[in-house]
């Protein structure tokens, strides 16, 4: 799990920034500054305010300490080397694609300057988000005159690149800012801002670079790709080219109290009909955006579908026929479900929803006309379809999927079968995480591990919108 991860050097980082709380505050207002952070509050009577401040942050947790970062990236005032270095550490565990200093280079190499920095104040903007363009300066520096002193990097872009635009390439400039030795995420999060409306305000422009720069990162197995659009312009994101089954969904099955009995209206169009009790299951077939499957978006649908007069009566019947489907028999289950909603709380509006009893695939053939494989690895517990076309599985496992007889003797061959399950599911392009219904069946304990491993997976997967 990422929350296991050893975060000494963020620690450390941390606690340099939180430091100065102490005699930035007063007792009493001490403990409102660490609320700010997400850190824990200490009594005015345990000791001086540094004291606070340390037995405040030896509380937060591991798992806890990104959520602490993140504020303080929000809130606090750093330098831009301290920045860098937070988010350094916290995309580091999203597990960014590898861009590689070749392909890095190459790609400079094949840029055109012009295109990139054509409006000084915006692209001077960008810059400063990502990298390091002042140096400290020292007190002797301060002393020397102003001519003397050694230009900076922001100094050496505004000769160099704007008033005299044939001096620099863009692998000069690359150099410069580190950027062939800089983390996979930042020169993937810093590519991605290059194309945006934020530093291009013309959509042939943003596609020119998008399609400039694509031609060598897909080299290294990813693109840029349009995911959305941010004020009429096109929003692009970096993902992954080598997921095998990267499409968007046509029809998402889900929720089924039954096996579903299905027809084709058209094969050509993959339009598709329940035959029998359409309660039975539900089929969402809106068109899926690059956000995903939100909790707003399949609340929207259902209180169209069903034709409901309120917000608050679709939010309240969705959640009980979701529940619903879960089976009698798993606990777990039903405690995982239960427990994304309370731990999301509000937020989860925003975020993904959690579609339980998902089919994979169908086979109208019985098991008796087609044998095992007529069922085998059809469904999935639950489907998380997560913004750029990530998909995540939750499988809870009881003794059923490694035993036989009641529970009562091993099968290797049944694990075998759950394992290739697996494999199949991630050449298709789905992730699965696998909790052993023991992990769930207690509520408190559920509750705990939930509480660590969600925003731990949102974090992995780039899903903004909750911080808890």
């Amino acid at each position: 799990m990422v929350g296991s991860r050893d975060r000494s050097a963020l620690r450390q980082l941390v606690s340099d920034v939180v430091s100065p709380l102490g005699y930035e505050n007063t007792h009493p207002t001490l403990n409102t500054a660490f609320a700010q952070l997400s850190m824990p509050p200490v009594p005015e009577d345990e000791g001086s305010k540094r004291v606070r401040v340390e037995r405040s942050l030896a509380q937060v947790s591991d798992g806890d300490l990104p959520r602490v970062a993140e504020h303080i990236l929000a809130r606090r005032n750093l330098t831009p080397a301290t920045r860098n270095a937070i988010e350094d550490l916290l995309w580091a565990e999203t597990s960014p694609p590898e861009i590689p200093k070749r392909v890095r280079r190459e790609l400079a190499r094949a840029l055109d300057l012009t295109d990139m920095a054509r409006n000084e104040a915006r692209f001077m903007a960008l810059l400063e988000r990502f990298w390091v363009l002042d140096r400290e300066e020292s007190f002797a520096d301060l002393l020397l005159p102003s001519a003397d002193r050694t230009p900076s990097l922001r100094q050496h872009i505004q000769q160099h690149v704007f008033r005299n635009p044939e001096d620099w390439s863009a692998e000069n400039l690359f150099e410069h800012l580190g950027a062939f030795e800089a983390g996979d995420a930042r020169f993937a999060r810093f590519l991605e801002q290059v194309v945006s409306a934020d530093v291009l305000l013309d959509e042939p422009a943003q596609r020119h670079l998008m399609n400039a720069i694509n031609e060598h990162i897909r080299n290294a197995g990813i693109e840029l790709r349009e995911t959305g659009s941010d004020g009429g312009y096109p929003r692009f994101t970096m993902v992954s080219t080598r997921l095998t089954d990267n499409r968007r969904p046509k029809n998402v099955i889900f929720a089924s109290l039954t096996k579903p009995d299905i027809r084709f209206l058209s094969a050509v169009d993959n339009d598709i009909e329940i035959v029998g009790d359409p309660d039975n299951v539900l089929v969402y077939d809106r068109q899926i955006a690059g956000d995903g499957i939100r909790w707003r978006d399949l609340q929207s649908w259902w209180q169209s579908n069903q034709q409901l007069p309120s917000e608050a009566e679709a939010k309240k019947t969705l959640y009980h026929r979701l529940r619903r489907s879960l089976p009698g028999n798993s606990p777990g289950q039903r405690n995982l479900f239960e427990l994304y909603h309370q731990i999301l709380g509000p937020a989860v509006y925003d975020l993904p929803a959690l579609l339980p009893e998902v089919w994979l695939h169908w086979d109208h053939k019985t098991v008796r006309e087609r044998g095992p494989e007529a069922l085998l690895r059809s469904r999935m517990d639950f489907l998380l379809l997560l913004p750029h076309g990530q998909r995540v599985v939750f499988e809870v496992d009881g003794s059923q999927h490694y035993t036989r007889d009641d529970g009562q003797v091993p099968d290797s061959s049944k694990y075998a079968e759950m394992v290739a399950g697996d494999r199949d599911l991630k050449l298709r392009g789905y992730e699965v995480f696998r909790f052993g219904h023991d992990e769930l069946r207690d509520f408190e304990y559920a509750r705990d591990l939930l509480w660590e491993f969600l925003p731990a997976l949102f974090q992995r997967f780039d899903v903004n919108g909750w911080t808890s």
